[in-house]
């Protein structure tokens, strides 16, 4: 799947120190006469890391809840955030080099949550920003909308009306209401972040597609036909009005909803899962779409991963 190049919107002089810092510290490696010692090699890979100190923010689209190692006998987290250890932050911290991540994701987060206490034993996830921070991601405002009661709603609409429109009947209008009323909060908080730590490059990463253009699947994922489209365009809106508002305070906007790879699809294609899951929470993304994110963001920052 091909992947876009960095994106221009980095600053160039950026992209360039982090592109020449890891092949400078290699030509010097190839000057030592004797094997360097161990906090020497601590400090050259501090030297060599893209970035110092990377923060995730976001729901569960970031957490990853239930996505697991592909191979049996992994444990998975099962109460409170939900965080996998297979999210793309982890991932992307990994295949970059990362000197530090805070992954602060948590399940069912809302905007809110940025400021303070989701959890009794978790912080608010700005907590995790510090002034030295230098890279962010953000995936938020899903669970504002509040796509989960819109599901539901739609899937109980459709059991009297597979074929018809029943939930678009239902709703009209209001969910366009919902997702323009969201604007000042999403702007609030790229205007924090970057209060917060002002050196640091701004990632949104959108949300995964997760129903088809149009038709569906109905009855194993039970969104009457008519109504796919309408909660497609929906979920397009709110990306839309994510990308506009964390790009007027200076982030990157990453478009992850890549379309065959909705509920819809078969195992090994799909990114998101459906009601009954198979790597992954239903109706979130499984480890596919983890991998696919990283990818998309990795490409968006636009270090490669270290050679082995």
């Amino acid at each position: 799947m091909p992947r876009n190049d960095a994106n221009p919107t980095i600053p160039r002089f950026r992209w360039l120190r982090r592109a020449l810092v890891p092949a400078a510290a290699a030509i010097l490696g190839m000057t030592l006469v004797s094997p360097p010692s161990a906090a020497a090699e601590e400090a050259e890979a501090v030297e060599a890391a893209a970035f110092q100190h990377y923060v995730a923010l976001g729901d569960s689209f970031v957490a990853g809840p239930l996505v697991r190692e592909q191979q049996a006998g992994v444990r998975v987290p099962l109460l409170g955030c939900m965080q996998s250890a297979n999210n793309y932050p982890k991932m992307l911290a990994e295949r970059i080099g990362v000197a530090e991540l805070t992954d602060a994701s948590c399940s069912g987060a809302r905007m809110e949550h940025f400021y303070e206490q989701q959890f009794n034993d978790t912080l608010p996830q700005f907590d995790a920003l510090r002034p030295e921070t230098d890279l962010v991601t953000v995936g938020i405002a899903g669970n504002d909308f509040g796509f989960s009661e819109v599901f539901i709603e739609c899937a109980k609409q459709s059991l009297g009306n597979p074929l018809g429109s029943p939930c678009s009947n239902h709703y009209g209008d209001e969910l366009d209401v919902r997702i323009d009323g969201l604007r000042g909060e999403i702007s609030q908080v790229y205007a924090d972040i970057a209060d917060r730590s002002p050196n640091a490059t701004v990632l949104s990463v959108g949300y995964l597609q997760i129903l088809p253009e149009s038709g569906g699947c109905w009855p194993s994922t039970p969104i009457a036909r008519g109504d796919v489209a309408f909660l497609d365009a929906a979920q397009t809106r709110l990306n839309t009005v994510i990308k506009e508002e964390a790009e007027a305070h200076g982030a990157v906007f990453v478009d992850v909803l890549e379309r065959g790879r909705d509920v819809c699809k078969a195992s090994g294609t799909r990114w998101v899962e459906g009601l009954i899951p198979e790597n992954g929470a239903p109706v979130h993304p499984n480890r596919l779409g983890m991998e696919a994110t990283a990818d998309f963001v990795q490409a968006a920052v636009g270090v490669p991963s270290p050679a082995l």
